[in-house]
């Protein structure tokens, strides 16, 4: 293992923004294990099958904690430095290979530096400089409310969404803004959304967040608390026969699995919601139905029946959408390099038409 630990160190030596470990033996609990730096740390998060579990790794102490599980417990590891992707592969029967990759977008720190003062100079709606607790908690913000520089491509997502959902809310005209997200997991973005209008649109807020795990509901109504978000509150339930009995202006749901997508939908298009914003997940009933019989130019490659799949239900979503009365987009929002779930419907209520009508929406 001499040259592991060799390679091993040139990779630290290399300013890692990132390490991924992956291909678990079969005894390992964790599925995969990503560490990002932050400013001062490393967050080291640990996948299960269904759940993430974090904690804060210094970086003089990556070697102790990361290196061994690399002899024996997975067999692949990446470390994205400043200049170099290093992989390492582990063989089951312990040979070690090692490879050292330019990345294309590798720069100095002078660059980088450049980089930053032209992002800067940029205006966003959360503009830096400004103290906002959730993207300090992210690691997005230091604590003096500057970005951190490997956090930008993030940061910048995130104005983006923000800028998108801002756009239909100024045209309501609002004098308050009823939210519900659903499948808000650990709800950065709601957290976000909720300081956005009350801290700088001044706009009375009443949102809600609903999600499965008992775990996370806790401790995001521990997180609304520690930043005194009164209005901002999160409960613990399915999506699917939630009932709500105020009006609502605003659904969002973000990633929701599945059919949990169309429960939301179908909620949102019952209480007519004025605005429905929709980051769709995994798509499984019309996968399974895609069967080599009827679609088998479709169905033979399993990365095309997967997006095939997902294009064919949000185009059924989106169409459904404008059938109840709904003006109607599909955006790409998010860059696909970060992601191939990068579609964003947003549906804004529309005065009633005889195309509205056709379809009739109540329970």
């Amino acid at each position: 293992m001499e040259a592991l630990r060799e390679a091993w160190d040139a990779g630290l030596a290399d300013r890692p923004s990132k390490i991924i470990l992956s291909k678990p033996g079969k005894a390992q609990t964790y599925k995969k294990i990503v560490l990002v730096r932050k400013k001062d740390y490393y967050q080291m998060e640990q996948y299960t099958d269904k759940q993430v579990f974090h904690r804060n790794v210094a970086p003089d102490a990556l070697t102790d904690t990361v290196y061994p599980l690399l002899e024996g417990s997975y067999g692949q590891c990446n470390i994205l430095g400043s200049r170099y992707e290093h992989v390492f592969l582990v063989s089951k029967k312990g040979t070690v290979t090692c490879r050292r990759i330019a990345r294309a977008n590798a720069c100095s720190d002078t660059d980088a530096s450049s980089i930053a003062s032209h992002n800067r100079q940029k205006h966003y709606l959360l503009e830096e400089g400004t103290i906002i607790p959730p993207l300090v908690d992210m690691g997005v913000f230091t604590r003096e409310g500057k970005v951190v520089r490997s956090m930008y491509d993030k940061y910048k997502q995130i104005n983006r969404f923000v800028e998108i959902i801002d756009d239909e809310v100024k045209k309501q005209k609002l004098t308050h803004l009823s939210v519900i997200d659903f499948g808000c997991g650990k709800s950065y973005l709601t957290f976000i959304l909720y300081y956005y209008f009350t801290q700088i649109r001044k706009l009375p807020v009443d949102m809600i967040g609903l999600d499965l795990k008992e775990d996370v509901i806790r401790h995001c109504n521990e997180a609304a608390a520690k930043y005194g978000y009164e209005h901002l509150h999160f409960e613990l339930g399915d999506i699917n026969g939630y009932t709500c009995d105020t009006p609502v202006d605003m659904v969002i749901t973000l990633h929701a699995c599945d059919t949990a997508t169309d429960y939301a939908l179908y909620n949102a298009i019952c209480w007519n919601a004025r605005m429905i914003f929709s980051v769709p997940c995994c798509q499984h009933e019309v996968n399974a139905g895609m069967k080599p019989a009827n679609l088998e130019l479709f169905s033979h490659y399993g990365i095309i029946k997967e997006r095939m799949s997902a294009l064919l239900t949000d185009a059924v979503r989106a169409n459904l959408l404008e059938l109840c009365g709904y003006k109607t987009q599909v955006l790409e929002f998010i860059d696909f390099a970060h992601t191939p779930k990068n579609l964003l419907i947003r549906a804004v209520k529309r005065p009633t038409t005889p195309k509205s009508t056709l379809l009739s929406c109540k329970k």
